[in-house]
């Protein structure tokens, strides 16, 4: 899909009773950078376009104002399950589509999603799988969903964060793995699998000398078979070449003959007229031809009886042939591939059958590389857990948390593991007094959101842009300030949007749309809108108290100055 060229739209600016709150400015994304979303037909949106720039843009409005909507939109273009009830009712399928810019070049994606739960993806307007627009996107896009933080529940994740900056260490831990695993896995099938192994040669070897005493050859059955047809019918051949010859030469009337008196009926113009000469010499040429013609006319004719031996023997080869199709088929390329096939196991079980000797040692060897390259990244998974855990503590005491206490631990495993000798997994606790205790059993759903937000400050997003759909759940007072400056921190090097219901998060925003519900003909319609100085006043007023009374403005202007004073 091409994107048209748009006029941007003017928004309407209205002077705030109190000095204008200045938009902090924000570094560009390290990447591509979401410019605009376009929907049409997803749940309550009719049809949406909205523009968008770096540093940090919340959404904000009443709830059931369908917030999230827009966080559903980009979900699809990361390749979410499709669910035909996003689409509005009554129509026949819905559309989202994300342009990216970066360095002057733009991108798109789409996907659309029909009624009859049949969907299209694209990628700059050429259609790809579901699977190529999720790999494209994800590089591009990161959304923390409302109940994502559970995702740091899981112990991969847990020891993921560690690993992230040990890559050399786990890229050597992962081979050295991988050669001992592959080691065992022959050793353990010779030691298993002795009897097998016997029958698998003998079925094998039977197969090999069996496809190549035929020996087929690449398209041979063609030819073999057209040969077969022309000795089967060789009286019929020879048939119609006696009659063609009849026709030509044998005949009291004959071709030949036509054409003789034909070259002899012009003698005599030929003296006088060149042209009669030039005519003469073709006809004489054309006599020539037809003798030849009938001399190979008459080899056929006189060939009416197939040689015995040479019939047997196509017979013959097309039979051995239709064979090995019948038990390695269906067809004689199917054949030499199997046959390819065979030979590589024949050599696989007879190097492993050399290599017997030697692959205990192999394997004892190969164990003790495992163990150094483990030691190795334990030893950096160690040395990296000590600062990364202060500083995100750093962070999680910010927000709310100031007793809060958090630990990488490193527990041995009984053998070596795709991932290390070791277990990675984070102790945590908020409470002064209380033991470290797994972060699953012990951190609460607002909790883990504000682990989650640490670990995407500290860390960085691993994309240009991050999405966070009320991630601030059960977060208010102090610690709403601290989220809204750690959003707006991450938002200084990423292109970030927040779905948030708390003003001092609304408050920080580079950029505040308001989602609205009106009614329509009968039917719910909303819409996302930018905010001009005022409205925006008017919206984190309404944030924080449920109304616009001056009280609350007077609270919303020093949130917004404070905001500014960053």
């Amino acid at each position: 899909m091409t994107r048209k060229a748009r006029a941007p739209r003017a928004e309407k600016t209205v002077p705030l009773s109190s000095p204008p709150t200045p938009v902090p400015a924000t570094a560009a994304p390290e990447g591509p950078a979401l410019a605009r979303l376009e929907v049409r037909n997803l749940a309550t949106i009719r049809e949406l376009e909205l523009d968008f720039a770096g540093g940090l843009s919340v959404f904000t409005g009443e709830t059931g104002a369908g917030k999230s909507i827009i966080v559903d939109a980009l979900g699809l273009l990361l390749g979410s399950r499709a669910n035909t009830d996003l689409i509005r009712t009554g129509e026949s399928d819905l559309l989202v589509t994300g342009f990216w810019t970066h360095a002057g070049d733009e991108r798109s994606a789409s996907r659309r999603l029909a009624a009859q739960g049949r969907g299209v993806a694209r990628l700059d307007g050429e259609v790809v799988s579901v699977r190529e627009l999720q790999e494209w996107a994800q590089t591009r896009l990161t959304i923390h969903w409302q109940h994502s933080a559970v995702s740091l529940l899981g112990p991969a994740n847990q020891r993921a964060l560690l690993d992230r900056g040990l890559p050399d260490r786990m890229a050597a831990y992962t081979h050295a793995y991988r050669e001992w695993h592959d080691a065992r896995a022959r050793l353990e099938r010779l030691r298993t699998g002795e009897r097998e192994r016997a029958r698998q040669l003998d079925l094998l070897t039977f197969q090999a000398r069996e496809i190549a005493e035929v020996a087929p050859q690449p398209g041979e059955e063609e030819p073999l078979q057209a040969e077969l047809n022309r000795l089967a019918n060789l009286e019929t051949i020879a048939q119609s070449a006696a009659g063609a010859l009849t026709l030509i030469s044998d005949g009291e009337e004959n071709a030949l003959g036509f054409l003789g008196e034909a070259v002899r009926a012009l003698n005599a113009s030929a003296r006088y007229d060149d042209a009669s000469a030039a005519l003469q010499q073709e006809l004489r040429a054309a006599l020539d031809s037809l003798q030849a013609v009938s001399g190979e006319l008459r080899a056929v004719a006189e060939d009416g009886a197939a040689d015995p031996e040479e019939l047997a023997r196509v017979e013959g080869r097309l039979g051995a042939l239709g064979r090995l199709r019948t038990k390695y088929g269906p067809t004689l390329d199917d054949v030499l591939q199997f046959q390819a096939g065979v030979e590589q196991e024949l050599s696989a079980l007879n190097r492993d059958e050399q290599d017997a000797g030697t692959l205990d040692a192999d394997v004892a060897a190969l164990m003790d590389e495992v163990r150094r390259a483990g030691a190795a990244l334990d030893a950096a998974r160690t040395e990296r857990a000590g600062p990364l855990a202060a500083d995100l503590l750093a962070v999680i005491r910010e927000l709310g948390m100031p007793h809060a206490r958090l630990e990488f631990q490193l527990s041995p495993l009984a053998e070596p593991a795709t991932y290390g000798l070791s277990d990675v997994t984070i102790g945590f606790t908020a409470n002064p007094g209380e033991d470290l205790a797994p972060l699953s059993d012990v951190a609460s759903g607002g909790e883990l959101s504000r682990v989650m937000l640490a670990i995407s400050t500290v860390l960085g997003a691993d994309t240009p842009a991050v999405v966070f759909d009320e991630v601030d759940a059960g977060i208010g007072g102090g610690a709403a300030l601290a989220v809204a400056e750690q959003l707006w921190r991450l938002a200084r090097s990423r292109q970030v949007m927040v779905v948030t219901h708390l003003a001092q998060i609304a408050a920080r925003a580079d950029h505040h749309f308001k989602v609205e519900k009106a009614v329509e003909g009968g039917r719910t319609v909303s819409r996302v809108r930018p905010l001009s100085p005022d409205e925006r006043l008017e919206e984190i007023a309404r944030m924080l108290g449920g109304n616009t009374s001056e009280a609350a403005l007077g609270h919303a202007r020093e949130l917004l100055v404070g905001g500014a004073d960053d």
